[in-house]
């Protein structure tokens, strides 16, 4: 098969390669379609140190070669029976097992979902890593209530447009920080109520005035060293719930305000097979909604769409066809 495989100092090369072979209790799929995420340039620079060369890839769509079934692939494998956390084993697709970035993937059977009714392979492949996450943050761990305020930090990026799309969807109030008004604007096609630019000073400030003063129910926080802005952002009682650390991999808050404003700080990251599966309910409840796609190259250009992901030129996801 054809396939783009991590080398070292990052280069990635699209080459032949053998078929993986599916063991007992593993479903092998013909991939159509490949979803970027920013954790897969983090693979390629060697920021996720794991064995080279190694194919590239958690998302992706396609058929079950031994069934015929149309498919989408859960990437979070071996989570385990506890909702709460991952167990021992738990990984991502494209670390140490093989991805997504190539024409067949084995995956195990209890990572397959059925694809959306009536969506495309493109549509199907943007979703799982960044939808999932995006959900988990939001329900499993934000609780997330209809007609409360979530407050998204970076409207550009693959999680974030999820967040916004999932959170409006549910009857929640939706706001966003960005460096551009213009990504202010693209936010608000798809679901934001309003948003501050990150780059103004105090802009804490200009959130809370967007809620009259009371400050936001949610804040969905993937930078890090933002977290003592987002929680200068929220009301007494309120959830900043963690993804990532784009920005920094430390923060120092105010203690004192955090414990009298009975706030909570949750991490997450990823999702359980329940998590997906109630991801999947929720998209077949709003039959009209898809994900935000940017472009899509064919598989060989994947370091062309890796290029346009790390200048962050893009809104939404970028999606390779096998």
């Amino acid at each position: 098969m054809q396939a783009v495989r991590v080398h070292e100092g990052g280069e990635l090369v699209y080459e032949t390669v053998a078929d993986p072979v599916p063991g007992e209790g593993e479903a092998l799929v013909e991939l159509r379609c490949a979803g970027l995420n920013r954790r897969d340039s983090y693979v390629a620079a060697g920021t996720y140190p794991f064995p080279l060369p190694l194919i590239a890839g958690s998302d992706g769509a396609g058929v079950r070669r031994d069934t015929g079934e149309e498919v989408v692939i859960l990437p979070s494998l071996h989570w385990g029976d506890d909702d709460r956390a991952p167990g021992p084993d738990w990984e991502i697709l494209g670390d140490r097992t093989d991805g997504t970035y190539a024409e067949l993937v084995a995956v195990p059977e209890a990572n397959v979902f059925p694809k959306p009714r009536a969506w495309s392979w493109t549509d199907a492949a943007a979703l799982p890593l960044a939808g999932l996450t995006a959900h988990r943050a939001l329900f499993a761990r934000g609780g997330l209530r209809r007609g409360e305020t979530v407050l998204v930090l970076g409207a550009g990026g693959g999680v974030a447009t999820f967040a916004i799309a999932l959170a409006r969807l549910a009857g929640a109030r939706v706001l966003v920080t960005s460096s551009s008004r213009e990504r202010i604007e693209r936010a608000r096609g798809i679901g934001a109520d309003d948003g501050v630019l990150y780059t103004q000073d105090g802009w804490p400030a200009a959130v809370r005035a967007l809620t009259k003063g009371e400050g936001v129910d949610l804040v969905i926080d993937s930078v890090g060293e933002t977290w003592p802005d987002a929680l200068g952002t929220l009301r007494a009682g309120g959830r900043l719930v963690a993804f990532g650390a784009t920005g920094a991999a430390s923060a120092r808050v105010d203690v004192r305000s955090f414990y009298f404003g009975q706030q909570s700080i949750l991490g997450t990251t990823m999702g359980s097979p329940r998590d997906f599966a109630a991801l999947l309910r929720a998209v077949e409840e709003a039959p009209d909604w898809r994900p935000v796609v940017d472009r899509i190259l064919p598989l060989d250009r994947a370091a062309e769409a890796h290029a346009v992901m790390e200048r962050r030129e893009h809104v939404g996801k970028l999606v390779l066809a096998a």
